[in-house]
């Protein structure tokens, strides 16, 4: 098993990053989340991996925390969630607040993804919810956070994006880049982006 890639960036987009490690280009499937975390072209990384072979292709996933690469192996375990459906659900907030939904039985978290119907959400919950149990104690503050009220800056921008009707995955990326302190201006941010988009 590849556990880790650390090198330079070579390349970074939407869903995918390219690293450079002894002179090899590593190509890795990345959440959102995760591309967040990842520096410029040029810059030093290093990502947790997990390498899913199939009969037509060896795919390599990258995760900026091993929490999240422990719930990507989570979700894939769930039947009708596959490598792509479990990085769309990644890709909609931090490992931890996802934890947190499965641990209060949120199945609306969750067919909010692309993918993810209503049976596949309630089937997450149900398959995962004892298994999460463990991930969130010892720390229930933090539990509680990601299932009452994350509210840092980050997670507020992205709820006001959801509420102008945008999905998880366009406010994750819209939200990639931008700056501010505040989440006024992350949505201000992320909005100029998006229309910059559409006038290219």
């Amino acid at each position: 098993m590849i556990a880790s890639i650390s090198g330079e960036v070579l390349s970074r987009r939407p869903d995918h990053v390219v690293i450079n490690t002894g002179g090899v280009g590593y190509q890795l499937s990345v959440s959102a989340e995760t591309l967040r975390s990842v520096p410029a072209i040029g810059k030093q990384v290093g990502l947790f991996s997990q390498l899913i072979a199939r009969d037509d292709a060896l795919t390599l996933y990258g995760f900026a925390t091993e929490e999240e690469r422990g719930l990507f192996g989570l979700l894939t375990s769930v039947s009708g969630v596959g490598p792509k459906v479990a990085l769309a659900a990644l890709s909609g907030g931090p490992a931890r607040e996802l934890l947190g939904a499965i641990a209060a039985g949120d199945a609306k978290r969750f067919q909010a993804v692309p993918g993810i119907g209503k049976r596949t959400a309630e089937r997450i919950i149900v398959e995962l919810r004892e298994r999460v149990a463990g991930e969130l104690e010892g720390d229930a503050d933090g539990a509680e956070i990601a299932i009452r009220r994350p509210d840092d800056p980050r997670s507020l921008a992205r709820e006001g994006l959801l509420n102008l009707g945008y999905s998880p995955q366009e406010a994750e990326r819209l939200l990639a880049d931008a700056d501010g302190e505040r989440p006024e201006e992350l949505v201000q941010a992320a909005l100029r982006k998006a229309a910059g988009a559409k006038a290219a």
